[in-house]
């Protein structure tokens, strides 16, 4: 089991670039989350869903998505409050304190989804959620330390040397956890090390000598790390590129964006200026088009839209002959009206959406969780892509639906003057062809990217990476040595 120190030090990259160098080696691995906390979400082949870091660490290991891999997933809905996703289905909303209480209980799920996933694999590679020092949260953990007890797994703690203090967040988490959670401890890992590494070999001694943890190595800062789907919203607003006459796209990031990563290919071409806005920020008067992507909050967001003045910009925007997108909880924004009868996403009610689209959404207790394929409706181009939703929505607008899948089933809705669109289908960009398509239309130049492609060949050089920098053989040897 792979803990750290804090979050965002590493943990889902690591696993998943030691995923990728097991399976080449001949094992057969299995990636395992007991509990993530994402509104970045992945279909699985089972019909459920799991948080994208484990989605990208099956891909690493050449196997299915299963929901076994993440068997708790919460979907952060407000500041205090998440969605609570169980072996892939909803099982209810709870505010953070109701959600400590629910915790044991959950853990015979977590275990059996381990047991299932460990039937079939050679070694299950497990990620920890978060710091492993929270030892507020110790009591009926199930993610990091809790885990590890009760499955009887060695654990490797991570830390990161980018944002200073190492040594202090190493040795400082052998001081604060339980006894009995150190000696499940075997070892460690320094991680987005920049430099010469010769002069943190002394730093890495002083944590051996203080916490009587093995060294499995000091890896260096992975820059093609950028290339892979990232998990959490607080990198975005560094992802974007400016500059020159390129046409630029817009996507509004409010507070619960979801599923986020459809952009990543949009990020990686050259021949566009992509922008990722945080309210405060407005819509710049220049933008070829504006993007309203996934939320899993769509009322709210919808709120925080306004708040940020974005209504406002959006309609300066088409005057100027713009275009807009929405995906997902994006299309049920630019509607008429959201009806939430049954309180889904808070009080029961309705709230007026943006009028863009003549249609209205009603958002229902079932959720929409499937991979499509069909074809664009306007040049009858091939697609592929996944719902994720819950919500109906309909009216004259839907009438010139904007996909149509293979079995007949017609979705989203286009504007009498094609420059306002949404559909419910995430995954679209990630179709070379398509994006190459849809990116002329903007008059920007395709740059040749094979985006699938491109995933694998960095998830060969990440797991050649890992290989170089950590001893994996002892971290194969600490999988089946005895802790605590």
């Amino acid at each position: 089991m792979f803990q750290g120190t804090g979050s965002d030090v590493g943990k889902s990259l690591i696993v998943a670039g030691l995923a990728r160098a097991l399976t080449l080696r001949g094992l057969k691995v299995a990636p395992f989350k007991p509990q993530n906390m994402s509104n970045n979400a992945a279909v699985t082949a089972d019909g459920g869903e799991i948080g994208r870091a484990q989605a990208l660490q099956a891909r690493a290991a050449r196997r299915p998505m299963t929901v076994h891999m993440n068997p708790v997933l919460l979907k952060p809905q407000s500041e205090i409050g998440s969605q609570v996703v169980v072996q892939g289905r909803v099982v209810g909303n709870a505010k953070a304190s109701a959600y400590q209480a629910m915790k044991p209980q959950l853990m015979h799920a977590v275990l059996d989804s381990f047991h299932q996933l460990a039937a079939d694999a050679d070694i299950v590679l497990v990620e920890g959620a978060g710091s492993a020092s929270e030892i507020n949260l110790r009591a009926g953990d199930i993610a990091n330390m809790g885990f590890a007890q009760a499955a009887q797994i060695p654990v490797v703690l991570i830390g990161d040397i980018d944002r200073g203090g190492v040594i202090a967040s190493v040795v400082g988490t052998k001081t604060v956890i339980a006894p009995d959670d150190a000696a499940r401890v075997a070892g460690f890992l320094v991680n987005k090390f920049r430099g010469d590494p010769a002069l943190f070999a002394s730093g890495m001694n002083e944590i051996a000598q203080r916490t009587g943890w093995t060294s499995l190595g000091l890896i260096p800062h992975f820059p093609d790390a950028r290339r892979l789907p990232a998990e959490d919203a607080l990198g975005l607003a560094e992802r974007g590129s400016s500059g020159g006459q390129r046409p630029k796209i817009v996507i509004l990031a409010y507070p619960r964006i979801s599923n986020f990563d459809e952009f990543d290919p949009l990020r990686l071409e050259d021949g566009i200026d992509l922008q990722f806005l945080r309210p405060g920020t407005p819509i710049p008067g220049d933008a070829s088009i504006v993007i309203l992507p996934g939320s899993k909050a769509t009322i709210a967001d919808l709120a925080a839209l306004r708040d940020a003045g974005w209504d406002i910009d959006l309609a300066a925007h088409l005057r100027r002959g713009g275009r807009v997108l929405g995906i997902c909880g994006g299309y049920q924004m630019l509607g008429r009206i959201i009806s939430d009868p049954d309180g889904h996403e808070g009080a029961p009610g309705a709230v007026a959406g943006l009028g863009l689209l003549d249609v209205e959404t009603t958002l229902t207790d079932d959720k929409a969780l499937r991979e499509v394929h069909g074809k664009l409706m306007d040049d009858q181009r091939p697609f592929r892509g996944y719902e994720m939703h819950i919500g109906r929505t309909d009216g004259p607008a839907t009438q010139t639906p904007f996909l149509t899948f293979s079995d007949g089933h017609r979705d989203g809705a286009v504007a009498a003057d094609g420059r306002i669109a949404g559909c419910y289908v995430h995954g679209l960009f990630a179709d070379d062809g398509l994006r190459s398509h849809w990116l002329r239309g903007l008059g920007a130049a395709a740059s040749g990217l094979a985006y699938e492609s491109d995933v694998e060949t960095t998830l060969d050089a990440l797991a050649a990476h890992l290989e170089q920098h950590i001893d994996v053989d002892r971290v194969l040897a600490l999988a089946t040595e005895p802790r605590g």
